[in-house]
């Protein structure tokens, strides 16, 4: 049987020691948010997790969800959990106080979003696009909508959804055809259908608020012509269900107990958010929020796929070690000794660990970026997180599924067998690679918006300290072997940076062939500086009194990095090499020929 243990004391490890996150007690918003009130508030959240989301993983992957008469019923056990979950108060940790949240800084949660898909990651769909419709409604909605949905959304009596997808079209959402009529009373008839919508039906919450993309009579063609509306299952003020239905349930490889459904809107009353034909906007706001959760997703399902992984290669014997019996007294060692096991553990471990430190570190500049009283900070934040969002939304995903195929491989045939859990772990993390924009869409985002953005100024923010820290610990004999690979690194990705932004001027097509490489280039050096990082902390604890008590912590933290600089850093080349080839060997092949 599977199991989970929330990584508690890594997670205080990147945020009090790596991150120093009580520095945002500063802002005013966070004054109270202490350390120990962290601590304490993560340490319940770590036991909803471990005591009632993850034993209803696995039954619920078994069950599904059903759909009969337009109505959807969640698996076992789901309904109450989520009334728990709701009731603590877990829909509303980083939410406006003035709505009814916890006005928890945004970090906070981002620790809460990696234990939840640990735990459960069918179950984090359903309060993770609430989350996504509550931003949206909080910056752009009318102080009407935001008094009637906020503080439902915020006690997770209501949830939410974002309707993006129709059948013709997923990406390129200027092809969309959903329609919004105007009526006399200042609603609208919205009138379409929406494919791939999580949580769009379903049996957890009283209320379901859609937020819908749709086109008014007079739109332009074209993402200029999108606009933005709230549908809500039942309509407020006692005014009857909406004509919104689900049509039917995705049978899908996995988050089986997620619903993802086809949504119909026949002439469904709806009502506009922010202004017209400029949904884009709004919708890149529920996008980005909702990116920065899939990373989480993408670390969660890691996580849970190792400790499961690890647990087995302790316990399960087979052969002797290759330099003679360890365990002598066992017919067989367990298979923790052997190399190539050991480089599929080692391989989940460090990924996991930079990980959580890289996307912890995005998540509190999230919160500088919205809620810093001092303007050049709140920009610069604002730029790293615009800048590192495609990146670690693909890359973390990306190593999601392969982390979760490493523990299926070190689990051998018992790894393909459902009742050891690994299976599930590697069907569910393979849609975070697809869903909200493929990573092959973060790729070109990085290179088609993000890196040329204000003359550069978006690499500029994590170049700059990157830099700053590779010169501050050059001359650290104890550094070397760390610092030397960063620097490497470092440089070759400002080279393909300077590469690809020259060819992609003259020939838009060099930058998209380029795009995929550079950015699995630029997360690797990205998880080298926290890894480096990690290490200098370590080697100073080491060195003290503090860290004897915890030595073995510590001198972990200094192997593992050193396994990450010598056996994975080293990918960050051969990308460069693949960037360089330029886009000729892609393109040449004419698509009669394939």
């Amino acid at each position: 049987m599977p199991q989970y243990s929330a990584p508690m004391n890594d997670i205080k490890f990147v945020l009090h020691e790596v991150l120093k996150a009580e520095s945002l007690t500063k802002i005013p918003d966070y004054a109270e948010s202490s350390p120990d009130l962290v601590d304490q508030i993560l340490e319940e959240g770590a036991k909803i997790c471990e005591e009632i989301l993850f034993p209803i993983n696995q039954s619920g992957d078994e069950e599904g969800c059903t759909l009969k008469d337009g109505e959807v019923t969640t698996p076992k056990g789901f309904r109450q959990a989520y009334d728990a979950f709701a009731q603590g108060g877990w829909c509303g940790i980083s939410a406006d106080p003035e709505f009814g949240g916890m006005g928890l800084p945004q970090l906070v949660n981002t620790v809460m979003q990696e234990m939840i898909c640990s735990a459960n990651f069918s179950f984090g769909m359903y309060p993770g696009l609430s989350q996504g419709a509550y931003e949206a409604l909080h910056q752009f909605g009318t102080d009407e909508q935001k008094q009637t949905y906020l503080p439902k959304l915020v006690t997770g009596e209501w949830s939410g959804t974002m309707c993006l997808t129709e059948p013709h079209c997923g990406t390129d959402l200027g092809l969309i055809r959903t329609k919004a009529v105007p009526d006399k009373d200042g609603s609208y008839h919205i009138t379409g259908t929406k494919i791939f919508i999580s949580a769009g039906e379903h049996d957890l919450s009283e209320n379901i608020i859609h937020l819908v993309l749709a086109r008014l009579p007079d739109a332009p063609e074209g993402v200029k012509g999108i606009s933005l509306f709230v549908v809500p299952k039942f309509l407020p003020d006692d005014m009857g269900r909406n004509d919104i239905h689900c049509g039917s349930l995705e049978h899908k490889m996995g988050i089986k107990a997620s619903s993802t459904c086809v949504m119909n809107m026949e002439g469904a009353k709806g009502w506009l958010v922010g202004k017209p034909h400029k949904g884009l906007r709004a919708m890149f706001t529920m996008m980005n929020a909702a990116r920065l959760g899939v990373a989480m997703q993408g670390l969660g399902i890691a996580e849970v796929a190792y400790q499961n992984g690890l647990e087995y290669a302790k316990e399960r014997l087979q052969m002797r070690a290759l330099d003679g019996a360890k365990e002598p007294d066992k017919e067989a060692d367990p298979i923790i000794v052997h190399p190539d096991v050991r480089r599929m553990l080692l391989t989940s471990k460090a990924f996991c660990e930079g990980a959580r430190a890289l996307s912890y570190w995005v998540g509190m500049n999230l919160d500088l970026s919205l809620k810093s009283e001092d303007e050049q900070e709140r920009q610069a934040a604002d730029d790293l997180v615009a800048l590192m969002t495609p990146i670690i939304k693909a890359y973390q995903t990306d190593m999601g599924f392969e982390v979760a195929s490493l523990a299926m491989q070190i689990h051998g045939g018992h790894g393909y067998i459902h009742e050891y859990g690994v299976e599930q772990y590697a069907r569910d993390a393979r849609i975070a690679m697809i869903y909200e924009g493929t990573n092959g869409i973060q790729a070109l985002d990085l290179v088609g918006r993000k890196m040329g953005a204000h003359m550069g100024r978006y690499l500029r923010r994590f170049f700059h300290p990157v830099s700053e820290f590779i010169e501050a610990h050059q001359a650290n004999k104890d550094m070397a072997e760390f610092i030397f690979p960063l620097a490497k690194a470092f440089a070759k990705l400002q080279q393909s940076t300077a590469i690809t932004a020259q060819k992609g001027l003259k020939n838009p097509v060099e930058a998209g062939a380029a795009s995929t490489d550079y950015l699995r280039q630029f997360a690797l050096v990205a998880l080298g500086y926290m890894w480096a990082q990690m290490v200098v902390i370590s080697q100073e604890k080491l060195a003290s009194d503090e860290g004897a008590q915890s030595k073995e912590f510590y001198e972990s933290k200094i192997k593992t990095a050193r396994f990450f600089f010598t056996r994975m850093l080293p990918e960050a080349d051969w990308r460069f090499k693949a960037i360089m080839a330029g886009a000729e060997p892609l393109m040449e092949l004419e698509a009669a020929n394939f």
